[in-house]
């Protein structure tokens, strides 16, 4: 699924109703710019996932599972105490651009202005959320077991 524009009413309507609440697990999805396939580069993927998996940044959040497709990362987070979606998907998103600069200065736009995000509802299992997210590999054809794509992880797996 194709994120709108931000020019586009569809992105208006993405932030409406959004909220941010403390020890919520929501799925996230952000996309890369124009959904380039950046991340077919093992040296921009590999720099976007340490980025992204910098301790630095899950210090009031929890990172349970995630995974770099070519296009677009998708995560599952508990979401901690003084933090909200908007500020955690903005250093989420910098930290992994500078990080994607360092390798290749002219990728100068790597992130998508726009995210998707869904709460999970209190009685939905964590793990079922979970599978989703690092199953997004197989589905898309990318690889034919989970464990052959380099790009994820999750709490409940020691890789």
């Amino acid at each position: 699924m194709a994120l709108p524009h931000p020019s586009s009413p569809g992105h208006a309507a993405l932030r409406r109703g959004r909220s941010s609440e403390a020890h919520r697990a929501y799925l996230l999805t952000f996309a890369t710019q124009g959904r380039r396939p950046l991340f077919l580069d093992r040296g921009l993927a590999e720099a976007a996932c340490a980025a992204m998996q910098d301790r630095r940044l899950w210090t009031r959040s929890r990172l349970l599972a995630w995974v770099l497709m070519p296009d677009h990362w998708h995560g599952l987070v508990a979401l901690g105490p003084w933090e909200t979606l908007p500020d955690l998907v903005r250093r989420l998103k910098c930290n992994s651009a500078r990080s994607v600069r360092t390798v290749a200065p002219s990728a100068l736009q790597v992130w998508a202005a726009a995210y998707h995000d869904r709460g999970l509802r209190r009685e939905e299992a964590l793990v079922d959320a979970a599978r989703y997210v690092v199953m997004n590999p197989l589905r898309a054809g990318l690889v034919r077991r989970v464990g052959d794509y380099p790009y994820w992880g999750a709490v409940w797996v020691d890789r």
